[in-house]
């Protein structure tokens, strides 16, 4: 063997060291880093795998997290949340405010998995009366340098019998309730929809109720996606007070348990003008409604949005550049009905930070939904942490305290 051959097998081995040597002492900054919390270690390492997900088409990658979900291949949260957290509403408690909006889990056969993240409840849907396959393909469009989302998914979902099959499952296994170690639970809320092709939205929101309404701790009755032709006309104030009516009187026919009827809450859009808001607020505080979500996607373009190559696509756009318009419509229907509606905010929720805003505008609690499809499972106890922290430094003891704080400020 020549010098040469014997110089390069030497500076092999040495480089060979080197790499485990370095290996190792990265291995160990990580072990050391994460020692006390290797909880969030799985989560973290779960979520670096998210840029090869997002190689696929955003619809591809969506069905594929919901597979992962489904058959448990996702982390699971069994850290108790802050004291801080805890929210009391509509006679129900919730572990956490932090939620996941409807659209993700369309069909509820996740619910175990998601709850097992972290979340203090999931909301499924939109779920119609009868199957339905949704618009066209493609449907659903990454802004990823903006943080956002645009689709027109137009509720495609398996339908209310294949829901209620699943729901009625997730109940006999004790899934839903307060959270143990062993057994992570939270709270359901179920989207209702009208069937594309349906004359009368009423009749398909009530047989939501009737079929779904005994497996959920809330029901929200979406007339705010852009992706069903009509739908949102029923947020006028004729139409919304007939629907109200009909849906109200539905639920209120049917014999529930000890906690009484599922709070009944309407979805709204982020694009009604403000004569619209102050109609849809008349109605539901003198209707009794319990809540409302605020908000759904838009159909504006705000900003950077209107320049980006993808921001022409028809459809409803999600995600950070909605969180302004969001968040301004959120105050604004916390402001009309005076504070006694219970708001779950909704839109560009990426952080702790901004879920403390939502809950300080208004919000009672808080969903997100497209900050979870960039960011991985990570960002649940993420955003739990900061939101406690954000509390905290504020002086608040709990969530509730927070709830429409910036509207107090203003007034004094």
């Amino acid at each position: 063997m020549s010098w040469s051959q014997l110089s390069v097998r030497s500076q092999l081995r040495t480089y060979a060291k080197r790499f485990l040597i370095a290996g190792a002492a990265t291995s160990a900054g990580i072990v050391a880093a994460y020692r006390n919390d290797l909880t969030q270690l799985q989560f973290d390492t779960f979520s670096a795998f998210g840029p090869f997900l997002r190689l696929l088409d955003a619809e591809s990658s969506h069905n594929v997290a919901i597979w992962t979900a489904k058959y448990g291949i996702v982390p699971r949260d069994r850290r108790p949340d802050s004291q801080s957290l805890g929210v009391s509403v509509w006679g129900r408690d919730f572990p956490n405010p932090i939620g996941l909006a409807a659209g993700f889990d369309k069909d509820a056969v996740a619910i175990k998995g998601l709850l097992g993240l972290g979340f203090g409840f999931v909301e499924v849907g939109t779920i119609t009366p009868l199957p339905q396959p949704g618009n066209p393909k493609p449907r659903s469009f990454r802004l990823p340098e903006l943080g956002g989302v645009i689709n027109r998914y137009g509720f495609n979902n398996e339908g209310i019998d294949a829901a209620s099959q699943r729901l009625d499952s997730i109940r006999q296994q004790g899934i839903v309730g307060p959270s143990t170690p062993d057994v992570p639970r939270g709270l359901i809320g179920v989207n209702l929809g009208k069937n594309k092709t349906s004359e009368d939205a009423g009749a398909d929101y009530s047989i939501g109720v009737s079929k779904l309404g005994q497996f959920a701790d809330y029901l929200v009755i979406n007339i705010s996606s852009p992706n069903t032709p009509g739908l949102r006309a029923l947020q006028g104030r004729k139409e919304l007070e007939k629907l109200v009516k009909r849906v109200k009187n539905t639920r209120d026919q049917m014999q529930w348990g000890p906690r009484g009827p599922p709070p009944l809450l309407i979805k709204l859009a982020p694009d009604l003008t403000d004569a619209d808001k102050s109609d849809v607020a008349t109605v539901c505080l003198r209707l009794g409604v319990d809540g409302l979500v605020v908000s759904n996607t838009t159909i504006s373009r705000p900003g950077a949005v209107a320049d980006h190559p993808t921001g022409s696509e028809v459809g409803g756009l999600s995600g950070k550049p909605l969180y302004d318009l969001s968040t301004a419509a959120l105050s604004d229907m916390y402001r009309l009905t005076k504070g006694k509606l219970p708001i779950i905010g909704c839109g560009g929720v990426s952080s702790g930070e901004d879920a403390y805003r939502k809950i300080r505008a208004g919000a009672t609690l808080v969903q997100l939904y497209t900050a979870l499809a960039y960011e991985g499972p990570s960002i649940v106890p993420k955003m739990k942490q900061q939101l406690a922290a954000c509390l905290q430094e504020d002086g608040f003891t709990s969530v509730q305290e927070a709830i429409g704080a910036d509207h107090l400020v203003n007034q004094s």
